[in-house]
């Protein structure tokens, strides 16, 4: 058999999001957990790869679920500052203590490093620029707060 030198993967600093949001949508309590919309309303990127505008329309849509993990899946268009757009697509999950849980349901403060949430955007854009977006693997970390959201995305090389 022979061995081979497989690649060790690393992680590179692409950017941190900001992501500005709107009270959420209860929808209600269903056979999986409770459903809810955030609306994202703005925001920025700034990082040492990526640059722009988190633009108004995007959405957050959740499932907390019995056990008290909540299932995420972001969807929302940054538009860099040379004007190309990015779709995103950013699915992922959130969970810590169910008193902690609770608390952020109820948009109230909790500290982020008492929670563990962590995700996997994909990007998707015409920009040939920007299209090593569409080729690599990312994963990002994020902390919630009342009225935002803060990530920080890596790429996986």
């Amino acid at each position: 058999m022979t061995i081979y030198d497989i690649a060790t993967p690393n992680l590179l600093h692409v950017t941190d999001i900001f992501a500005r949001l709107a009270a959420p949508i209860e929808v209600g309590i269903g056979p999986a957990g409770a459903r809810r919309v955030i609306p994202i309303v703005g925001g920025e990127a700034s990082g040492p790869r990526l640059n722009g505008t988190i633009l108004a329309g995007g959405a957050d849509f959740q499932l907390i679920r019995h056990d008290h993990l909540a299932e995420i899946q972001a969807r929302y268009v940054i538009e860099t500052v040379h004007g190309e757009r990015i779709y995103v697509e950013n699915t992922g999950m959130r969970h810590a203590p169910p008193e902690l849980m609770d608390r952020l349901t109820r948009n109230q403060p909790v500290d982020p490093a008492l929670v563990y949430f962590r995700s996997v955007p994909r990007f998707e854009t015409a920009s040939f620029e920007l299209s090593w977006l569409c080729r690599s693997i990312f994963v990002c970390s994020g902390a919630r707060f009342p009225d935002h959201v803060q990530l920080r995305i890596f790429e996986v090389t």
